[in-house]
């Protein structure tokens, strides 16, 4: 399945934080989008990786994707070398996106700028015809996107473009609630973290009002891009 755009996220919900309401905007206007976890959030304080997967699986139903993956990676101990890497390249052969929307360049989370690294060296590497895939025993074509960005996590990143997710907000708060053990829960016993407190996201809330405000919107999401980016219209800008 060729996929418009793929997201690789280090953990299991960093996508529905970072981006789900971009998502959720080109998936109804017909585009085709996957998300590839490279871990399954194992490390988390709270919850387990058994029930991050199910909390992943409910949240890919409520965002409509059109295909998700997990790689497997050990959380917390992943690195940018060779065999993390041909792994990332699989994946961008396999569905050979147009776009690639990945982590946060740097954050308080010390995978998500690694991942971020990762994902910029592996598909640079995936043009290379001289590097060799497979999947499921076909050998794969060399291909590289055409357009990477990262979206913003939880510091503050100053974006090279915005998004109005506005008539998709909710959606996106559903798409974070489905990942019951790891954020605001009265009904959870479980330790009190950093994400869980109910301030945290009255945060995500903030940070999109503030972004939203800069276009004319209500929310808007932001993403950094390490390219100089161009339109060919200027009736396309905000």
């Amino acid at each position: 399945m060729k996929l418009d755009i793929l997201v690789f996220a280090v953990h299991p919900d960093d996508a529905e934080l970072g981006c789900s309401g971009t998502i959720l905007k080109h998936i109804a206007a017909g585009r085709k989008v996957g998300i590839v976890d490279l871990t399954r959030g194992e490390l988390g304080t709270r919850g387990t990786a058994e029930t991050r997967d199910e909390e992943t699986a409910n949240s890919t139903k409520i965002l409509g994707l059109h295909v998700r993956e997990n790689l497997g990676m050990r959380d917390g101990f992943f690195r940018n070398d060779e065999e993390h890497q041909l792994k990332i390249i699989q994946m961008i052969r396999k569905y050979t996106p147009d776009i690639v929307l990945s982590n946060a360049l740097h954050d308080r989370h010390p995978d998500h700028g690694r991942a971020a690294d990762l994902i910029y060296d592996a598909l640079f590497l995936s043009g290379l015809s001289k590097i060799k895939t497979v999947n499921e025993g076909v050998e794969q074509t060399a291909y590289r996107p055409g357009l990477l960005l990262n979206y913003i996590q939880d510091r503050y990143i100053e974006p090279d473009i915005l998004i109005d997710v506005s008539d998709f907000w909710e959606k996106k708060l559903e798409c974070i609630r489905a990942f019951k053990t790891q954020f605001s829960n009265p009904d959870s016993d479980e330790q009190e973290t950093y994400i869980s407190s109910p301030e945290f996201l009255k945060t995500i809330d903030a940070r999109s009002r503030e972004f939203g405000k800069s276009i004319g919107a209500v929310h808007a999401e932001g993403f950094t891009s390490r390219k100089l980016l161009g339109v060919t219209d200027l009736f396309e800008l905000r």
